[in-house]
């Protein structure tokens, strides 16, 4: 099928034979004039490779209807350009064609403005993802409205990466990461797997040209052997249909070699070489109902031994793009295989996903697009968005229930608190505890396809800051850092103000009226970690009262304590401090600290509900921060390659780079899988990035997460 849609369109050069192709998939009075209309509007225009532009547009329209697209989708896709591009404007459009394919035409000319303006090339890593960032988060915005738009865009940029040779080099490759990040991913959750699949591999053909050659060279050099054994396991397993109640004609059985980019991606994940995949062949079986593809499962599980831990099962529970399959890995005498059972009506969708609903009909999942409206993030750090978009559309499923039987998906690694969030927010936010098939687990459990979770609510929980990085969907992860940053900013401005007064002696209305008139009303928010500033402040405090003679009998400077591992700003002695029990801060916590009588000081943690109520009861409030890094406790798992001496090289680089190993543990792999280890060590939480990357770069990270925060046993 992939090889059909290349076949048909990069060959097309001539705007006649562009036509033909239309026309041999839609044809309708409107849609020839549409036709006129584009090429009397781009008459003169080449594109790169030198052919007439008209070209491009065309066979854009040709590629919609062959995803089912009907006159209005073809209409707009004809046109697609023409705003931008012609002095044709979108009010002719309307006039000419009608409401619909304006419509069309006016969002996929909004996307093009926005990529225009926020997609600007550059050598700069950094600068480069956050302009692909805000890019991708305005064209999802605005795409979401009709999602029509969006298959119209996917099929524009089928084309562009069909015939991307025409131009440099840079630019290829600039296109290519684009395609990969953004439109690779919106096919994949709109269910069109041929699309999807496509895009991935011509951008990976670009991107990186030396793996791409890799895995053509070895696939190029065992494909025979790998494809006559399959053939044997096919045949096989055709015989034994036809032996257990399956006529010719109520089943079909291909194979194919998987996706090179699916298999580099494999390789990445599980950090194995070519020749360690596993199953880099697949066969598909296609039967009439659901039932017969169990009936085929029992008949497979029966005859070979399966891989247990890579079955999926995407029928009862179907991914949220309707994609339904049965994945079965297989062990045969010539190797092992992975093997898709599904029924002809699935295959339909599993190919073209929403666009099934246009192209036959009937017989189709339809899948869920709410994951647009989660994906319209909030926050000020559009490199943030980028990284939690690419987390939710490129990761792999899992698929868990509620306590009511109600489906959720979720990505592969996501908590129970991530599901928590998923239900409702103030469910998130007020999580206590999970209950995982009916067993108490800590809320940052790990899910499982399969797995019934039950939120446990408390209205005194309390948001736990620290878990953002634990997250893994960028709803769960958008909302707590929206709910912190709103917090702690409130936090902030309340203890300034009791720092300030404490110190000054003067009340919280005089404060605030004199704090707006030099300016440092917005300001003193960042008070509470900066000493300059509450230095800048009593100046000025004091020297203007001294100006006018204005002192207070019990106004003294304030001064600084060092006692133990705290640094703190006073304008009375401290004599001796308390950890409240409440909270349990500890060191490296954000923290919040009160003057009681006679020098005594008791420390909450920033987020503690009690130490809130003191802010708004007026107690006094101390500045306080700790005194030295911040040291954590983290959790590493990864893959180990089956040879000696692994562990000691992992032992060695962690030791040379200052980290302090606590536990170890060991799985052992097989011939073929690599072994992992689990290890938790201590360093300081400013490295974490720098580490990360690093083991990343040399070992095949699985996981990193910080495992002691202080909230984890609260209520477990």
């Amino acid at each position: 099928m992939l090889e059909d849609i290349a076949s048909r369109f990069a060959p097309v050069r001539g705007a006649d034979e562009a036509k033909m192709l239309l026309f041999s998939l839609i044809k309708t009075e409107k849609l020839e004039r549409a036709c006129r209309k584009a090429e009397e509007v781009h008459s003169g225009q080449n594109r790169k490779s030198g052919e007439p532009y008209i070209v491009h547009p065309l066979l854009v329209a040709a590629a919609t209807a062959y995803f089912g697209g009907d006159e209005s989708m073809a209409i707009a896709a004809v046109l697609h350009d023409a705003i931008e591009d012609t002095p044709c404007t979108l009010d002719e459009v309307r006039e000419e064609f009608g409401d619909e394919p304006a419509k069309l035409v006016d969002g996929l000319t909004k996307i093009d403005k926005i990529r225009e303006e926020n997609l600007l090339p550059s050598d700069r890593k950094d600068e480069k993802l956050i302009e692909s960032a805000l890019t991708f988060r305005k064209m999802l915005v605005v795409s979401i409205s009709d999602v029509r738009v969006l298959v119209i865009k996917l099929c524009d940029r089928l084309h562009n990466m069909l015939t991307l040779d025409a131009l440099e080099a840079d630019k290829r490759k600039r296109i290519a990461e684009e395609t990969l990040v953004v439109y690779a991913p919106i096919a994949h959750r709109l269910g069109i797997g041929l699309i999807k699949t496509l895009l991935e591999d011509r951008s990976f053909y670009y991107i990186f040209p030396d793996e791409y050659a890799q895995i053509d060279s070895f696939i190029a050099a065992h494909a025979q052997a790998l494809r006559l054994g399959l053939n044997g396991m096919i045949a096989e397993i055709k015989k034994m249909m036809l032996n257990n109640g399956f006529s010719e004609g109520d089943f079909e059985i291909g194979a194919r070699v998987k996706h090179y980019y699916s298999i580099y991606t494999k390789m990445q994940r599980k950090g194995v070489k070519i020749d360690e995949v596993l199953d880099l062949m697949a066969a598909r079986i296609l039967v009439k109902t659901p039932m017969d593809c169990y009936k085929v499962l029992g008949l497979l599980h029966t005859r070979y031994r399966p891989l247990i831990a890579r079955f999926k099962e995407y029928i009862a529970l179907p991914k949220e793009n309707g994609y339904q399959t049965l994945h079965t890995t297989l062990f045969h005498d010539s190797g092992i295989y992975e093997v898709q059972i599904r029924t002809f009506d699935m295959h339909k969708t599993a190919e073209y996903g929403i666009a099934a609903h246009w192209k036959y009909k009937a017989g189709a999942l339809s899948p869920k697009l709410n994951w647009l409206e989660g994906m319209q993030y909030s926050g000020e750090n559009p490199l943030d968005f980028y990284e939690l978009a690419k987390n939710d559309l490129y990761s792999e499923e899992v698929v868990v229930y509620s306590p009511h039987g109600k489906t959720f998906s979720l990505p592969r690694g996501a908590t129970a608190l991530d599901f928590a969030f998923m239900v409702h927010s103030e469910v998130g936010l007020k999580a206590k505890d999970a209950y995982i098939n009916r067993v108490k687990q800590p809320l940052l459990t790990e899910l499982r396809t399969g797995d019934m979770v039950q939120i446990i609510t408390d209205a005194r929980a309390l948001p736990r800051c620290s878990w953002i990085e634990a997250l893994k969907t960028s709803r769960a992860r958008n909302i707590l850092r929206h709910t912190c940053n709103q917090r702690l900013r409130e936090l902030d401005r309340l203890s300034a103000l009791s720092i300030l007064r404490f110190c000054i002696g003067d009340d919280e209305e005089n404060l605030e009226n004199w704090l707006k008139r030099h300016g440092y009303e917005e300001s003193i928010v960042k008070l509470p970690k900066e000493n300059a500033l509450l230095e800048e402040i009593l100046t000025c405090y004091f020297k203007e009262k001294h100006k006018t003679g204005i002192f207070r009998i019990n106004t003294s400077r304030p001064k600084k304590y060092l006692i133990e591992n705290l640094e703190i700003v006073s304008p009375k002695a401290i004599s001796a401090i308390d950890f409240d029990y409440c909270c349990h801060p500890k060191f490296g916590d954000q923290i919040l600290m009160f003057y009681h009588k006679r020098g005594r000081a008791t420390i909450h943690h920033k987020m503690c509900e009690n130490a809130y109520a003191l802010l708004k009861a007026g107690e006094n409030a101390l500045k306080a921060g700790w005194v030295g890094g911040t040291v954590g406790l983290y959790r590493l798992v990864v893959n180990l390659e089956n040879k000696k001496g692994a562990l000691l090289a992992l032992l060695t680089y962690l030791s040379r780079r200052d980290v302090n190993i606590a536990t170890i543990s060991l799985g052992h792999g097989t011939e073929k899988l690599p072994s992992w280890c689990e290890i938790t060590a201590e360093f300081p939480l400013a490295t974490l990035s720098k580490i990360k990357l690093v083991i990343a770069k040399r070992f095949s990270l699985v996981s990193l997460s910080i495992t002691d925060d202080i909230y984890k046993n609260i209520g477990q």
